[in-house]
């Protein structure tokens, strides 16, 4: 018995030794790996929180948009007022411009007036189409200058003081629906003034008893997208809207 006690003891050594010394090797090929390719934990918790930081702060789209527009675009959304009781918005490059929060919207066509090369918004009124001087209210549209970008939307009726004049004032800024526009029509459009491009920023909601989503008034229209920035080449305005 004693005999076969001291064979087991060298070998029970023997086996410590070796599972010690593979230990120690493979402790050593993890510290040069991480000498060789400069990795620690410290390390490794860096780049995740970079990671996360870079998720963190990526760009954000605009104007409730779904994507992002091109570098050469501008970022908008357009809504109506809903019949007489909800004013209408205007968003522009991530900014709410007028609103009935803001509480700087009227009765008749909501308007903002953008630089078409910066963005920069020049102005926003509201011409009031019920009760306003249609005189005053053309010599408005027609002074603002070739190139700037247009934002309106409707609240209200809108057509009370129109004029086939100012139908025509909007039809050179690239609307085709204007002309329609009839009594408590919804109207939402963005155009450039000087274009000979029809806008793809323009819906309509009809005056219909039979599809009216009010009594007497029909729901409220919007748009949203991308508007391309405005181009001057030969004094005559290109590109697509």
């Amino acid at each position: 018995m004693r005999c076969r006690a001291a064979l087991r003891l060298p070998a029970v050594i023997a086996v410590l030794l070796i599972t010690w010394g593979i230990s120690i090797n493979s402790f050593d090929v993890q510290e040069k790996a991480r000498n060789i390719l400069g990795f620690n934990y410290a390390d490794q918790l860096k780049l995740q929180l970079k990671a996360v930081d870079s998720t963190t702060s990526a760009p954000k789209t605009k104007c409730g948009l779904s994507r992002l527009c091109p570098p050469d675009h501008f970022a908008l959304h357009i809504r109506s007022g809903v019949a007489n009781v909800i004013g209408p918005k205007i968003c522009f490059e991530g900014k709410i411009i007028m609103s009935h929060v803001l509480n700087n919207i009227g009765s008749g066509l909501n308007i903002v007036v953008v630089n078409g090369q910066n963005g920069t918004v020049e102005r926003f009124d509201y011409l009031n189409m019920q009760t306003g001087n249609p005189e005053d209210i053309l010599a408005y549209l027609k002074a603002i200058k070739p190139g700037m970008i247009v934002l309106v939307a409707s609240f209200d009726d809108v057509t009370k003081k129109m004029t086939d004049e100012m139908r025509e004032a909007f039809v050179g800024m690239g609307s085709t629906l204007i002309k329609s526009v009839k009594h408590r029509d919804s109207w939402v459009f963005a155009g450039r003034v000087g274009t000979e491009n029809k806008s793809l920023h323009e819906r309509q909601a009809v005056n219909d008893a039979k599809t009216n989503a009010y009594e007497g008034w029909p729901g409220f229209v919007e748009v949203s997208g991308c508007f391309p920035k405005t181009k001057l080449t030969d004094d005559k305005l290109n590109g697509p809207l």
